[in-house]
């Protein structure tokens, strides 16, 4: 490894690569903050998915967003090349003087190599051919959960940028018309800005997900509570399947905006909630990075390294001694019994110490 920190005064412009999903994106979002406050004079870029692209759209600190398309996959061979070929143009035209790759993915070791950066870093993995293709690899935590904010923030340390605390929140800007459309949608269903729960039950992952009944019955006394509720899901079909089946079992008046909302529109709504109620899930990070309390349920991932991130929050896990286990349910079941066995008074007293909180 390089020991010597690199020339921030030099930089020009910057690449930052993400190829992860929404989540581990808007994650990343205090490494652009950093640079930008290191290196005003830098324009800095992100690679990431073109699905995760709003989770960077309108940050301050980026200059472009560049996107690859899962899809081109399925496009047929020419036609991917075709636009991979012109990608690499693209990139090529931009002359970075650093990159910073973000996961082990293999693109980053060979955009290291076309893009001839004077400097590249990336996390530590074995093989020479990985070794050759950055300037400085960060060491990956070994026997310590860290937050992936501060494993990702690793990156800058090993080249020398050291963030500051205020430099570490997540950064995320709806923009005018997913506010504007957020506000519309309030003051159609009688809900001022912080009069309102934001609930968001379901992922795209099963194994993250609790059981509708006990969904149903969260629902049911938050109502007798006297709270007023707004329940959102993602558009795709399965999600929306699981939100009408707690919907009908709770049998309450929820305003259901489930489906309806961009990822621009669900941080618009977040930043004008009370609390967020949710799984391990990019609408948690969302929330988070609006700075909205967030009560939150963890079972297989580990809430130590994917946890509400510089928010007041409150986590509610089991006591299994097997997780964080990383596995797509118990033996691979898509059912977590650490998250379904979780009781509904323990989440309701975590809603309610966190509301009861200045």
């Amino acid at each position: 490894m390089v020991p010597d920190p690199i020339g921030v005064d030099s930089l020009r412009r910057v690449l930052v690569v993400k190829l992860r999903h929404h989540g581990d994106v808007l994650l990343t979002s205090p490494v652009f903050s950093v640079l930008a406050d290191r290196a005003p004079q830098a324009e800095i870029d992100a690679l990431v998915y073109v699905d995760t692209r709003d989770m960077l759209a309108g940050h301050p600190a980026v200059s472009r967003i560049h996107t690859i398309d899962r899809e081109w996959k399925r496009q047929g061979l020419l036609l991917q090349m075709r636009r991979e070929a012109a990608l690499l143009s693209q990139l090529r035209e931009r002359r970075y003087q650093l990159i910073v790759h973000l996961t082990d993915h293999w693109r980053g070791a060979w955009l290291a190599q076309l893009l001839r950066p004077r400097w590249a870093v990336a996390p530590a993995r074995a093989g020479w051919l990985w070794k050759a293709c950055f300037s400085h690899r960060y060491a990956m935590p070994k026997g310590t959960p860290r937050h992936t904010v501060e494993t990702n923030l690793d990156a800058l340390r090993r080249v020398g940028l050291y963030p500051a605390e205020d430099e570490k929140r997540l950064v995320m800007v709806p923009g005018p018309e997913a506010q504007a459309k957020v506000d519309a949608l309030l003051a159609q269903h009688g809900l001022p800005p912080k009069g309102f729960l934001h609930v968001h039950p379901t992922s795209r992952w099963l194994f993250k997900a609790w059981t509708d009944e006990r969904n149903a019955e969260l629902l049911q006394r938050l109502a007798r509570d006297g709270h007023r509720i707004v329940l959102t899901g993602a558009p795709n079909a399965r999600e929306q399947a699981i939100a009408k089946r707690i919907l009908e079992r709770a049998g309450i008046a929820v305003t259901d905006l489930s489906g309806q909302l961009t990822l621009r529109e669900m941080g618009a709504l977040a930043a004008r909630a009370r609390l967020f109620f949710g799984v391990d899930s990019a609408p948690m990070h969302i929330a988070a990075a609006m700075g909205t309390p967030v009560v939150a349920l963890f079972g297989p991932s580990g809430e130590r390294e994917w946890g509400p991130w510089m928010v007041p929050h409150r986590v509610v896990a089991s006591g299994h001694p097997c997780r964080p286990c990383g596995n797509d349910g118990c033996g691979g079941s898509k059912v977590s019994e650490c998250l379904t066995q979780l009781p509904v008074d323990r989440v309701h007293s975590a809603i309610n110490e966190l509301l009861a909180q200045p």
